[in-house]
């Protein structure tokens, strides 16, 4: 019972993060381009 509640926990905090991914990306946030998409050229998420 304590595996199913652990894993349930990381599932849940994994699709937190890339949520949290895809929607700075869709504000035009990268990591790739220093967070702000509109002065990179083009090239972000590459």
């Amino acid at each position: 019972m304590g595996t199913i509640i652990v894993a349930a926990i990381v599932f849940g905090l994994s699709t937190l993060a890339v949520v949290s991914m895809v929607r700075d990306k869709k504000n035009g946030k990268s990591l790739h381009c220093g967070e702000d998409c509109k002065h990179c050229g083009g090239h972000c998420g590459q």
